[in-house]
């Protein structure tokens, strides 16, 4: 059977489709169990719905706190049998329930090298700091931000006429690829973390 793939996602989801696209081919071994997000209608929704994907929306508005969204969202996605979690432009941080649940079984990908530049902006930050490679990170998430082990990076040229646009249009291309690449393969041959390290076979 293949590998089962619960995907979240928060606005167009052009990751997604990366994924949904390579799940297409009975080879990649891996199918897209279902599409999550946090708000109603967003194009990640729409792309999923598309494909023929069942999908979930799990707001935090809906729900008394953050504790129990956390648990909401852990119930979910466990209701699909996910072999793995993807976020995919996720932009909520899951809670210590979720990652309890799906600890070392969430992936997260970030559009720099960590740990170099964290957080929301960082091809603005790898600009602004003047570095000449910069790239993207794939990371088993844990409970801090951007902190998780990595399990695959792409490195990116900074070219000088690069604006903060250009750069990460670039880097999201990589970022797709990294993505599609190292998650058929996690499936697949599976993987081990020890500590901080990351391996696949």
């Amino acid at each position: 059977m293949p590998a089962r793939l619960v995907v979240l996602v928060s606005g167009t989801g052009s990751t997604l489709q990366a994924l949904l696209d390579a799940t297409a081919d009975p080879s990649y071994g891996v199918v897209v169990a279902a599409v999550g997000a946090d708000r109603a209608g967003c194009e990640g929704l729409r792309r999923a719905e598309r494909a023929g994907v069942p999908t979930f929306v799990c707001r935090v508005a809906d729900h008394d706190d953050r504790a129990a969204w956390d648990r909401a969202l852990a119930d979910h996605c466990a209701g699909f049998g996910p072999d793995l979690v993807v976020s995919a432009g996720f932009m909520k941080l899951a809670g210590p329930v979720f990652l309890d649940r799906f600890g070392g079984r969430f992936v997260n990908s970030h559009p720099a090298l960590l740990p170099a530049f964290p957080g929301m902006h960082g091809p603005r930050d790898a600009l602004a700091y003047g570095v000449k490679v910069t790239g993207c990170t794939l990371f088993i998430v844990d409970a801090g931000i951007d902190t998780g082990p990595v399990a695959a990076q792409r490195a990116v040229e900074v070219h000088d006429e690069d604006d903060e646009q250009s750069l990460h249009e670039r880097i999201k291309l990589a970022e797709r690829g990294m993505l599609v690449d190292v998650v058929g393969r996690m499936l697949r041959e599976g993987y081990r973390v020890t500590g901080r390290k990351v391996t696949i076979p």
